[in-house]
């Protein structure tokens, strides 16, 4: 798992507490910054569901085929 999936996720979460902080005392501020903060985490989020996808796919890519794969090396 990628950094970035870890960092965005807290950060997706932190922003979601702070959102609701911010709704429930009348804050509107703090719900503005806890909703950047929550989408900041997302976007974080996906792009290292991206970059673990590309490291699965070097990964395949540079992996043998299966035996009883109908595969035959020239």
């Amino acid at each position: 798992m990628d950094k970035d999936r870890v960092k965005g996720k807290v950060d997706e979460v932190e922003g979601r507490a702070k959102r609701q902080a911010g709704e429930w005392t009348g804050d509107t501020r703090a719900q503005i910054e806890g909703g950047a903060q929550e989408i900041k985490g997302r976007v974080q989020n996906a792009w290292g569901k991206v970059k673990d996808a590309a490291r699965e796919a070097d990964k395949d890519e540079t992996a043998p085929p299966p035996e009883d794969a109908h595969y035959r090396r020239p």
